[in-house]
C-alpha cells in the first residue's frame, strides 16, 4: 500500500513538471572534489506537528512545508491500479535519492554545505534567464557536483538559510555558467512564479528536502 502512494505522488508531481527544449552541447565541468562541510553538518529529523527538519542549524522548509509532509498514510489513489498497470506491476520502484552507480558513475546528486562569507559568489550567465533567479550564487572552489549529463551544483549556504540551486553547471575560463538557476529560502514556503521549470526536472531542491525528511 506504501509503495502505491507513493507511486501516487510521484506521478503527479511528474505530471506537474516543464521541462525545457534541449540544452546546447556541454562546455568543460569545474573538476569534482573534495569541498569544506560547514559545522553541524547533521540532518535533524522533523517533529510529528513541529518544525521541519533542519540540516547545519538550516530548516529545510517549514514543518507544514507540502515536502514534509508525511505520505505512508494516506489513501490509495482510485486510479493507482490503473497507473501501476500502465507503468507495469513488475517493473521495479526505484527512488533516485542516491544509492549505487549507473554509467561509471554515482547516482543521486551531492549537495554543498557552506558558509557563503567564505566562497566566492558568482553571477552566472544562463541560456534560460528568463525562468531563472539572478544571483549571485556562492561556489566553492570545488563543488560536489553531479555525475552525467545534468551537473546539477546544490549549495546550503549557512549565513541565509538559502538553497542555490544550478542546472548543467559548466566552469570554463575561471567563470560558471548554467542552463537555469534557482534560489530557495529554506525557511518559506514561497513558491517560483507559476509555469517556471523548477531547473530541468522538477523539485530537484525538494528531492533533497524530501530524501532527508524521510530518513
Amino acid at each position: 500500500m506504501k509503495i502505491k502512494t507513493l507511486l501516487t505522488v510521484s506521478l503527479l508531481l511528474f505530471s506537474a513538471c516543464t521541462t525545457p527544449s534541449t540544452p546546447p552541447s556541454e562546455t568543460s565541468i569545474a573538476p569534482t572534489g573534495p569541498v569544506t562541510i560547514a559545522p553541524g553538518d547533521t540532518v535533524v529529523p522533523a517533529t510529528p506537528g513541529g518544525p521541519g527538519p533542519a540540516l547545519a542549524n538550516c530548516s529545510m522548509f517549514p514543518g507544514n512545508n507540502i515536502w514534509n509532509a508525511r505520505v505512508d498514510s494516506l489513501p490509495t489513489h482510485p486510479m493507482a491500479d490503473s497507473w501501476i498497470d500502465n507503468i507495469g506491476r513488475d517493473e521495479g520502484f526505484h527512488m533516485d535519492f542516491g544509492s549505487g552507480e549507473w554509467d561509471g558513475g554515482p547516482i543521486g546528486i551531492p549537495y554543498n554545505v557552506l558558509s557563503g562569507a567564505s566562497v566566492t559568489k558568482y553571477t552566472l550567465d544562463f541560456y534560460y534567464p528568463d525562468e531563472s533567479d539572478a544571483g549571485p550564487y556562492p561556489i566553492p572552489d570545488n563543488p560536489l557536483i553531479e555525475y552525467g549529463s545534468d551537473h546539477h551544483i546544490l549549495v546550503v549556504d549557512t549565513d541565509d538559510c538559502r538553497l542555490y540551486e544550478i542546472y548543467d553547471a559548466s566552469f570554463d575560463s575561471g567563470n560558471w555558467s548554467g542552463g537555469s538557476g534557482a534560489i530557495w529560502d529554506l525557511n518559506s514556503n514561497a513558491l517560483r512564479p507559476e509555469t517556471w521549470t523548477s531547473l530541468r526536472r522538477c523539485g530537484r531542491a525538494a528531492d533533497i528536502v524530501r530524501a532527508r525528511a524521510l530518513r
